[in-house]
């Protein structure tokens, strides 16, 4: 098999036309030989990149990646101490101004009615000076918002949460002496008055009262290491923090704190940090020192007003930090996973691992055995006109290539779990700017344009120009998930075109395969069902997700079966049949009016709506979280993208069967005017639309205009994509080649290029932010590549042509099918999910 470059197919370009007139000048002749080594130079890089740089050798490279990278982070794991708690506690960097990234993990924002579920019936106590204080108000300002600080100075404070039943008193204690440990010391003794989390620090008052002297320094660990023994005992039975002190801004303390010195904190902190490590058992202090504010202090501490007391956002980071300490091992939030521990695999996960390793094991004996006719074919493209041909008839699949690609499968699911069910790699949370996400799209263009090639064909929406369309989308689809763009209204709209988009072209393509082919035998179906659903059917097992959570997969599998029941309902109205009579256009008229009849009648009946696909077993593909409403999201917001698509294929079909268009190679689609027009018209909507969607208050009130302008601004691309003749008779074939795995890439991302669940980022290379999108990037591409070609294979194996074979498959499928919903009926929903 020839190997295939990344990206494919790269042609060169003709140096010059023949039959050219000489140059009349030296300074003409100078300027045409410039542009021939031009070309020549850029033909030559391009095949240069190409016959080096396969895909194949690609995929070796991320494979010795991803073992490098095990070994790495395992070694970094065993030999460098630590977990995510205490990365959470000790690490960490702002992102921008005000949002707190610990080391290595990512710390889930805790709402009142959470934080109140965490800590019900539990008794938190606060101990030591006003900086401590300020912890306190900020820690019951996660659980009631509405709480403001009283004023109360030098003297305790009370808060109770009746609904919830949580206590939290802060305890006026400013140094570290005998009235602290007595206290500590009567909750040892009085197993009734013992809160279950503490939180203590103390060390300004010591510095102030006594002027910073060495004598005071050395009493205070002296007082410490007596009190440390009393917060041990606490510790047996709950949680136990000690807050290291945080910097103060020393140019605007006042005159009776300006003893307070960063070296005079420093050397303080270093005295707990020894004392409290001193007091380890077993190896290992149960005592907690939080740090993280003190880091985090350090970039903010210049904002505050006395130079001693921390500005509110820096407060609420460690609040924030306390919260994720304290609470994400009960509630297990999916975008906090400092601090989790790990679930344990469910029966289903345990099979499909069973599964994989028994596939793996026939491999290695068939290929023992020397069974090794093996070739793949070429496949299909499920979404266009036409299938592939094969330059030669492919050799069938022997019986170990099933298995060959089962194991690959197997081994590409195991890198799945260690990227986002095990404690393996790294995870951070995203952060929006413009420039994350405006700089790499400018790349990727610069990239697309590079390898734009001449198109084979130059018909409107050809095969070659809709891969393109596919790619550059999906690429800008990743760029905005991985930015976190959402929050950017603007972008959130042009990118909820593109999604659009993709269902126009879902319609689109099986509209047109069968108005020209005729095809609605099972096999076809089950080919389509089958490469659009593999992957995530694994996943779901795998990674224990519902299939819903992959929403795409789910609306365009809806999507191709209402497709195919229109077309294939009595009367079969094809290409043929029409063209004998122009009644049978009104009849394909018709079909699409009672499916926009249909359409209308879901959208407007949410109850019906839901009443249908909340019926097991239905329900299990469509609910998330036990409820349908995120399907109903979906579905309406893109609801008339597919019958827009079918129209348009229609009618496009009509023109040119008609030879209305001028589809030759450099012609304009239609006449200088109305093509002038129409280019006019496609630039000014590209513009309102943009304009509109800039001046977006809300995604609510975006979201219910969409569905009806959505298609204008498709419209408006494939006419201005397709109009001029040279814009049809080229394509980026580095587009392409995504557009042709896109599906792969957006399943993909899920789980080994974001992580969380699509919540945060996967870190692979700590410490490096812009090289480890590249690594990761490069690895999550050869995956999706792989995928793709296992899926191929597989389809020719599960899916057979003959019709008997593949019903009794189909049967098979549906019992193993309605197995697996049995036990999924069964088990438990992951926490957190």
């Amino acid at each position: 098999m020839q190997e295939e470059a990344v990206p494919q197919g790269a042609a060169e370009r003709a140096d010059g036309a023949p039959g050219e007139a000489p140059p009349r000048d030296c300074t003409g002749a100078c300027c045409h030989g410039g542009a021939k080594m031009a070309v020549l130079a850029y033909s030559l890089g391009k095949r240069e990149i190409n016959q080096h740089f396969t895909i194949k050798n690609a995929k070796l490279i991320s494979i010795a990646l991803v073992v490098l990278l095990l070994v790495f982070h395992t070694a970094s794991r065993y030999y460098g101490g630590g977990d995510s708690c205490e990365w959470l506690l000790s690490r960490g960097r702002y992102l921008g101004e005000n949002v707190w990234q610990p080391y290595g993990c990512m710390m889930h924002k805790y709402k009142s009615i959470e934080a109140k579920t965490c800590l019900a019936e539990k008794r938190v106590a606060f101990v030591g000076d006003s900086r401590i204080r300020q912890l306190f108000y900020s820690f019951i300002k996660v659980i009631n918002p509405e709480r403001r600080e009283d004023g109360n100075k030098h003297r305790d404070i009370s808060f109770e949460d009746e609904s919830s039943s949580v206590n939290v008193d802060f305890l006026w204690h400013p140094e570290a002496n005998n009235s602290m440990k007595e206290l500590l010391t009567s909750w040892t003794k009085e197993a009734s008055a013992k809160p279950d989390v503490v939180i203590l620090g103390a060390a300004t008052w010591s510095i102030k009262l006594h002027s910073g002297s060495s004598e005071a320094l050395q009493q205070y660990r002296v007082n410490l290491t007596a009190i440390a023994v009393h917060l041990e005992r606490l510790a047996d039975h709950g949680e136990v923090y000690w807050v290291l002190q945080d910097p103060v801004n020393e140019e605007v303390l006042s005159d009776n704190r300006k003893m307070i010195t960063n070296q005079q904190l420093e050397l303080y902190n270093e005295a707990a940090v020894d004392v409290l490590n001193s007091s380890k058992r077993n190896g290992r202090s149960r005592v907690k020192l939080l740090a993280a504010s003190r880091q985090a202090a350090m970039e903010t501490i210049t904002l505050s007003d006395d130079g001693l007391h921390l500005p509110e956002s820096t407060r609420n980071v460690g609040a924030m930090v306390l919260m994720n300490s304290l609470c994400n091992k009960r509630l297990r939030p999916i975008d906090g996973s400092c601090c989790q521990t790990l679930p344990q695999p469910n029966l289903l996960q345990k099979l499909s691992a069973c599964f994989f390793l028994g596939s793996a094991l026939i491999f290695v004996v068939l290929h023992l055995l020397g069974n090794n006719r093996h070739r793949r074919p070429v496949p299909p493209d499920v979404e266009s006109l036409e299938e592939k041909k094969p330059a030669t008839a492919a050799v069938p699949l022997g019986p170990k290539a099933p298995f060959q690609a089962l194991c690959r499968m197997g081994i590409i699911m195991g890198y799945f779990y260690l990227c986002d069910r095990a404690d393996v790699f790294m995870k951070e949370q995203k952060f929006y700017t413009h420039s994350t996400f405006f700089i790499p799209l400018i790349y990727i263009f610069v990239l697309g344009v590079f390898y734009s090639e001449n198109s084979k064909e130059t018909k409107l929406l050809n095969r070659e120009q809709t891969d393109e369309w596919k790619g550059w989308m999906q690429l800008v689809i990743l760029i905005y998930h991985i930015s976190g763009a959402s929050a950017f209204i603007p972008v959130y709209m042009h990118v909820r075109v593109l999604v659009a988009a993709y269902l126009f072209q879902t319609g689109y393509g099986h509209f047109s395969f069968f108005w020209l082919k005729g095809d609605f035998g099972l096999y076809r179906v089950c080919q389509v069902l089958f490469r659009l659903n593999f992957l995530v059917l694994v996943l779901c097992v795998v990674m224990d997700r519902p299939y819903q959570f992959y929403y795409f997969v789910p609306l365009v599998t809806f999507w191709f079966v209402v497709i195919y029941g229109t077309l294939a309902m009595w009367p079969q109205i094809l290409q043929k049949k029409a063209n004998n009579s122009g009644m049978w256009h009104l009849g394909v008229l018709a079909k699409l009016l009672g499916l926009l009849m249909f359409i209308c009648f879901f959208a407007y009946s949410q109850g019906f709506f839901e009443s249908i696909f909340s019926v097991w077993p239905i329900s299990k593909l469509f609910e998330l979280n036990g409820s349908i409403h995120e399907w109903w999201f979906r579905w309406k917001l893109d609801r008339f993208a597919v019958i827009h698509g079918m129209l348009f294929a229609f009618i496009y079909l009509v023109l040119q069967k008609r030879q209305v268009l001028s589809e030759g190679k450099g012609d304009a689609l239609f006449s200088a005017r109305i093509s002038n027009l129409l280019l006019f018209l496609s630039v000014v909507s590209f513009t309102t639309y943009s304009i509109w969607a800039s001046s977006c208050k809300t995604k609510t009130e975006c979201n219910e205009m969409h569905p009806y302008i959505s298609v204008v601004q498709i419209l408006a691309f494939i006419l201005i994509r397709n109009i001029p003749g040279y814009a049809r008779s080229i394509y980026s074939s580095f587009f392409a080649w995504f557009g042709k795995i896109s599906l792969e890439l957006f399943i993909c991302q899920y789980h080994i290029w974001l992580a969380a669940d699509t919540k945060g980022i996967l870190v692979l290379i700590p410490g490096n932010p812009s090289l480890n999108i590249m690594v990761s990037t490069f690895i999550f591409v050869c995956v999706a590549h792989e995928i793709s070609l296992i899926t191929n294979d597989l389809a020719q194996v599960v899916i057979p042509k003959d019709s008997v074979a593949l019903l009794k498959r189909m049967g098979a499928m549906a019992l193993f099918s309605l197995t697996v919903l049995l036990l999924a009926r069964g088990s438990q929903p992951t926490p957190g999910a």
